[in-house]
């Protein structure tokens, strides 16, 4: 079939990942064979695990064990059908009320996953004559959603308050109704949304604003609240989308908003009506993490320890982490091909972490995504500080190759003064069976 109408063509053309297995350092798709607390076994090895988003180390917690177990056995393994029509469950009420409550909203709707209440929500809410305002680093599920929806998109520079204002002032007028849509925690960078300055711009020109909270749910805040509560400013936003598949364990997505824009939602989010509802255990597994989140803060309180610790020791080091303020911190490496190597060799040393590379990121700006969580043991940080300390200095990014190659290095008042003195490495950890 001649190329240029082949609809394949593209894909017998496509080189790149093939070029990154043939070098060896192809670092996506490694199978995990068994999960063991803040690590994981892979290739019949354990590696601490610094890439994952189970912020609050809930996945094997006794009692989300039990509630998946449990509803399973009285619910089945699935609802086998949309909640429009025969797979609304009690348990996806329960969850709706709960997160509502917690969330300080009149109303919640609840996904089967955080990707398609992105695209039902913004689709069905913009329509024709209608504008979304968009971080320019927000994640693909929007970026997906402001293709489908009528409307149209005006990006704006990431964070960038003052480049949003230049834009409502100069485009607001033009259209009928305007959504401000931004990452709460923004996913690779790990910096927050400047929250109260998009309030008072969504204010003064009349616009409605959408957070979305996939990274903040269940970390930020002191009762794990989200961006809004961060800021002391809880129910501030029009609506706040969020997912269960990071700090609550489990799949599915929600909205929450005011009584009157979800039962809209409900009946017009194409991905709501159109899709089977999240599995019982998955509904269960997300009940039970919301009660032990607002029972107990000791999760969200180790997990901003190990956070502090990392980002005060890898600052310390030299690594630009982009200055974030999370629990998600960034490495940047520079090239793509050093990120692959760079993430092989924390492979190879017992770490697993993924690399970020173009066009995720931009060109020259390739990083490695670091995560924390609190199930991380001292031991583990210990491990990847002295790691990544290592490797940091034997590929340039640190020390004095790394100075004089001018990566620079931003602080990050957020974590305090970082403590002195370098932790002594320990021996690599050994060789596991999977059981």
């Amino acid at each position: 079939m001649n190329s240029k109408t082949d609809l394949f063509a593209k894909c017998h053309a496509f080189e790149d990942a093939k070029r990154v297995q043939a070098a060896g350092v192809y670092p996506f798709f490694r199978p995990i064979e068994a999960t063991i607390g803040s690590a994981v076994v892979s290739h019949g090895r354990r590696r601490v695990m610094i890439g994952s988003n189970n912020y609050l180390g809930l996945t094997h917690h006794p009692r989300v064990l039990a509630a998946a177990k449990a509803a399973i056995d009285h619910f089945g393994t699935s609802c086998t059908g949309s909640r429009f029509l025969s797979g609304n469950l009690v348990l996806h009420e329960q969850l709706e009320q709960e997160l509502a409550r917690f969330l300080g909203r009149e109303a919640c709707l609840v996904f089967a996953t955080g990707f398609v209440a992105n695209l039902g929500c913004i689709s069905c809410l913009v329509g024709r004559k209608d504008v979304i305002y968009c971080d320019r680093e927000n994640h693909a599920s929007i970026i997906e959603s402001t293709q489908l929806a009528m409307g149209d998109t005006i990006r704006f520079r990431h964070n960038d308050m003052a480049d949003l204002d230049r834009l409502l002032v100069s485009t607001r007028g033009k259209y009928h109704g305007a959504l401000i849509v931004a990452d709460g925690v923004f996913s690779m960078s790990g910096d927050i949304f400047k929250f109260p300055e998009a309030v008072a711009l969504a204010k003064k020109y009349q616009c409605r604003l959408y957070i979305d909270d996939a990274h903040a749910l269940g970390v930020m805040g002191p009762k794990g609240q989200g961006t809004e509560s961060h800021f002391n400013m809880l129910g501030a936003a029009d609506l706040v989308m969020g997912t269960f598949s990071k700090s609550f364990a489990s799949i599915g997505g929600y909205v929450a908003g005011s009584a009157d824009v979800i039962h809209y939602i409900k009946h017009k989010a194409r991905s709501f009506i159109f899709s089977a509802a999240m599995p019982p255990a998955a509904a269960a597994t997300a009940l039970e993490c919301l009660k032990i989140v607002q029972e107990d803060t000791s999760q969200l309180e180790r997990l901003w320890r190990n956070a502090r610790t990392m980002n005060q020791g890898l600052c310390r080091m030299g690594y630009n982490t982009l200055n974030s303020r999370t629990p998600i911190i960034p490495l940047v490496i520079g090239d793509d091909d050093t990120a692959f190597q760079f993430a092989q060799r924390l492979y190879d040393e017992g770490i697993f972490a993924t690399p970020v590379v173009s066009p995720a990121v931009r060109k020259g700006g390739a990083l490695i995504r670091t995560t924390y969580m609190a199930t991380h043991t001292d031991e583990d940080l210990e491990y990847a500080l002295n790691t990544l300390e290592t490797l940091g200095k034997e590929f340039g990014i640190i020390g004095k190759r790394g100075r004089q190659q001018k990566r620079a290095v931003l602080a990050t008042p957020h974590f305090g003064v970082p403590r002195v003195g370098l932790i002594q490495a320990k021996r690599p950890y050994g060789r596991l069976k999977a059981s």
